[in-house]
């Protein structure tokens, strides 16, 4: 092994046995601190070997593949939410929030991957420092998210190894290969967007933990595949513009339907469109149906025999009403599932409110009333 190599080695295992051991500090390799490690390790790093440029000529073209896998993704997982069901995203957009946790999550992704990048710089294509160093990234990622609940019973380990580590491994792997074959660039993008998106949209697919780590296990690695594909074939700039071209104009019309899917099921807008769960309503309107409710606050007009929406418990139900107060100003509505026996036993206050029904759509919610009872 050469000089180089050794030296490379040994800086890599110092600093992996650091993070094990910072490991069982609860959360110490998070925000700042981890920011401020990345910094150091760079600079040490610089001192020993030096920096080297990033120069790959298809920096760029992958950062153009990188977007296209994107939006397949995003395309695909949002539809999936249509099936699986959508989580609501909180409000993160507060300065404490974005302080401590948005700008050191940004940062440490570009300096992690610019120390990757240079990493594998210098094990010149050897297997062994490139496998380290995938190594290296995979215990600093995991060292920074172990905490003491993690094991408190084997349920709770195994959870952390499906949900934490498996994505984990899996997107190294992908930064690896993406870093050594095409610079730093495409990567910081590909983690950015991945890591960042969540914050920027009001909902986001709701999975269960073990279909999670199943999503983010493969979707780097068929990520990858595509990657490895690209540099099957040696292209010049010309033929580069036009292939780019025909994949990503055929992607928009799709982009903007789940876009417009995405919003109308969030019940952000005026219409607000959710599957039957149950067949309290039957034979009118069936488990597996789809209704469309319409968001509606002139409750003077709301006339009984309508179809209302509200939200109990978090919980959204369609039911049929049957009776409406105003007492000292405020409504108050009764209701009752045309295929129960009972009027429902509570009263909807005016907070509960969503809307009244009038379109829906039969059959086409089955999907996600199965998924959703697994």
């Amino acid at each position: 092994m050469k000089k180089g190599y050794k030296r490379l080695l040994i800086f890599e295992i110092i600093f992996m046995i650091l993070f094990i051991l910072s490991g069982f500090v609860s959360s110490i390799l998070s925000g700042y601190v981890k920011v401020l490690l990345s910094i150091g390790i760079l600079v040490i790093f610089y001192f020993i070997f030096g920096f080297e440029k990033d120069r790959h000529r298809y920096s760029k073209s992958i950062c153009i593949e990188i977007i296209i896998n994107l939006l397949i993704f995003f395309i695909l997982y949002y539809l999936l939410g249509i099936l699986i069901g959508f989580a609501k995203v909180g409000n993160y957009w507060t300065f404490n929030y974005v302080f401590e946790v948005i700008i050191p999550l940004i940062l440490t992704i570009i300096l992690k991957e610019i120390l990757r990048y240079m990493m594998l710089v210098k094990s010149e294509g050897s297997k062994l420092l490139i496998i380290i160093t995938t190594i290296f990234f995979i215990i600093f990622e995991v060292a920074g998210q172990v905490n003491d609940s993690i094991f408190t019973s084997p349920y709770s380990a195994f959870t952390f190894f499906a949900v934490t580590i498996i994505p984990i491994i899996s997107a190294n792997i992908y930064s690896s290969y993406v870093s050594y074959k095409a610079g730093y660039k495409p990567i910081i993008l590909y983690l950015l967007i991945m890591n960042l998106y969540v914050y920027f949209v009001p909902i986001i697919p709701n999975p269960n933990e073990y279909f999670y780590s199943i999503i983010y296990l493969v979707v780097p690695m068929i990520f990858l595949y595509n990657i490895y594909r690209f540099f099957l074939k040696d292209r010049d700039e010309d033929v580069l513009r036009e292939y780019h071209k025909k994949r990503i104009l055929p992607l928009i019309i799709p982009t903007i339907i789940v876009i417009f899917l995405v919003y109308i099921t969030s019940g952000y807008f005026y219409y607000h469109a959710i599957a039957i769960a149950s067949g309290s309503m039957t034979p009118n309107i069936n488990k597996g149906d789809v209704v469309v409710i319409e968001k509606y606050d002139n409750f003077e007009n709301i006339e009984i025999g309508q179809v209302i929406a509200y939200k109990k418990a978090n919980i959204i139900v369609v039911h049929r009403l049957i009776k409406k107060l105003k007492i000292d100003g405020k409504y108050y509505f009764y209701t009752k599932g045309d295929n129960n026996d009972a009027p429902d036993n509570y009263e909807i206050t005016e907070d509960m409110f969503i809307g009244i029904v009038n379109i829906k759509v039969p059959y086409i919610g089955y999907p996600t009333v199965w998924v959703n009872s697994l």
